[in-house]
């Protein structure tokens, strides 16, 4: 009799002609995950004194621009003072007609600049960055082949990420039942992420060469996570034996800048990794809010 390796599989799911949203099914995040943009409701975003006004949540995407702007302050640049206002996703923030108006694609983070005329509207962590690297002319250098470096690196996280966190993390954590084939497609994918990233740092200090950049400033919060805490994984991922990567998220974490930066906006994970809301330096003497 020939063998039929898909006779072992389980029966498959058959697309009907035109897909229709089922709200109750989306697991977790059904409440917030939506086929249609917009805003929902309506909400007027605080502004606070300061030039930025951020508008996040403590997630890897959000630590991206705090950081940042606590690097900058930390290098002298008082023009980046911030006031970083809460978006609770989880009860739907983001759809609010005040947020909407930032960012039309309802994602955290948004920011507006509002040492402009008329202010600036922000929105993709990516951009962020590179805004205020040039409007600061820090952590993005000038040198032909490093910023190249730098702006190549910067775009690989904004790719791959998605493939980790929506990805892996999702299949992995959040899905309400375990699908095989899914945890191992991302697990492979995420898997070879971090080996690209070993693989390269075993050859560089930084990821854009012997500089630190927005390279780094991206790329640390998403696989910092997957190295240390995110899904509970690190067991099944066995990331013990990427070396090189471990060297790099140790040596980005001794940053006091970083420090700070990953605390804001961020309302799990022990209190005193918490800071629902930052609006001065003093406030980082502060846990849990």
């Amino acid at each position: 009799m020939t063998s039929d390796a898909s006779s072992n599989q389980p029966p498959g799911y058959e697309p009907p002609r035109v897909w229709v949203w089922d709200k109750g099914n989306g697991g977790q995040f059904a409440n917030i995950n939506r086929p249609v943009s917009g805003a929902t409701h309506e909400k007027t975003l605080p502004v606070g004194k300061h030039p930025f006004q951020l508008y996040s949540l403590g997630t890897p995407n959000g630590q991206k621009v705090t950081i940042m702007l606590e690097e900058l302050l930390e290098a002298g640049h008082e023009g980046a003072q911030y006031d970083a206002w809460l978006i609770r996703i989880g009860d739907g923030d983001q759809f609010g007609d005040g947020f909407v108006a930032i960012n039309p694609n309802s994602k955290i983070p948004a920011m507006v600049d509002r040492s402009t005329s008329p202010p600036t509207k922000l929105f993709e962590s990516g951009s962020m960055l590179i805004y205020l690297a040039e409007k600061f002319h820090a952590f993005l250098p000038t040198e032909h082949y490093k910023r190249t470096a730098t702006i190549n690196w910067l775009m690989w996280q904004m790719g791959a990420a998605p493939f980790v966190g929506g990805g892996f993390g999702h299949f992995y954590a959040y899905a309400p039942f375990k699908i095989e084939y899914a945890i191992n497609r991302y697990a492979m994918e995420t898997k070879r992420q971090l080996h690209v990233l070993d693989t390269h740092l075993a050859q560089n200090e930084y990821m854009a060469g012997n500089e630190y950049t927005i390279a780094d400033i991206a790329i640390w919060p998403w696989y910092r996570a997957i190295m240390q805490d995110a899904y509970n994984a690190q067991e099944f991922l066995n990331v013990g034996e990427y070396k090189h990567l471990s060297r790099w998220v140790d040596l980005i974490a001794g940053r006091p800048a970083v420090s700070r930066g990953r605390r804001v906006n961020r309302t799990f994970g022990p209190a005193q990794e918490q800071l629902a809301e930052r609006h001065s330096a003093a406030d980082f003497n502060t846990t849990a809010g």
